[in-house]
């Protein structure tokens, strides 16, 4: 076999070997396929698209649709705009620690603002009985293991929302005698709380407020 003759074969074969290795990097197309670009933005399409009058799931992530509860809610937002039902309960936690260890340590001159003036006579009932027993309270919060919305209501005429909330508390808890010594709780062990609180206040009034007006469990 002469020499370019088999600088031919040879350069044939080189050719194919590269095709072949092309293919299997590239892979291949059939028929038309869009340009990538317009590819990635059609699949993202459904994500970004917006039902007009779906649920408000800062609602329906918190209570069940179209309950009366729900239904308060939508007033709510209806009658004040930047009500908002997550920021709410992310400011009841806040005013659950602070109004529990204003009572718990006695001191209410704090809180005062936040509580109805029945439930601030009630508290302040409490810790002036324990002066007068010579009882003192040592005690730290932990922390808010549960913020769950159990009901809300909406008067249409007044305006006036109420929403309770049950907060699950975790503290240390000792109450002393005038001598010192326990007679109530543990300096090592863990208290866990649970209170359904009540909170109210006027829907697109200047003050941003909500107070306390109910306790329970």
């Amino acid at each position: 076999m002469n020499s370019p003759l088999l600088q031919l074969l040879v350069l044939a074969g080189i050719a194919v070997f590269l095709i072949l290795r092309l293919r299997n990097v590239l892979g291949t197309r059939d028929g038309f396929e869009p340009p990538r670009e317009t590819t990635v933005q059609q699949r993202r399409g459904p994500e970004l698209e917006v039902i007009e009058g779906g649920p408000d799931r800062d609602i329906t992530d918190h209570v069940e649709e179209g309950s009366s509860s729900a239904e308060a809610l939508g007033k709510m937002k209806s009658a004040e705009p930047g009500f908002g039902v997550s920021d709410f309960l992310g400011g009841a936690k806040g005013a659950y620690e602070m109004i529990l260890m204003g009572f718990e340590k006695g001191d209410l001159s704090g809180v005062k603002d936040f509580l109805a003036d029945d439930v601030y006579e009630a508290f302040d009932g409490v810790v002036k009985a324990r002066e007068e027993q010579g009882l003192t309270i040592d005690a730290e919060f932990i922390g808010v293991r549960e913020t769950t919305l159990q009901e809300a209501t909406f008067d249409d005429a007044t305006r006036e929302a109420e929403l309770t909330v049950k907060f699950i508390g975790e503290l240390t808890y000792v109450v002393r005698n005038a001598e010192g010594e326990i007679v109530e709780g543990s300096e090592t062990q863990v208290k866990r709380q649970k209170d359904a609180w009540t909170f109210a206040r006027t829907m697109g009034a200047d003050d941003p407020n909500w107070q306390l007006v109910a306790t329970g469990e």
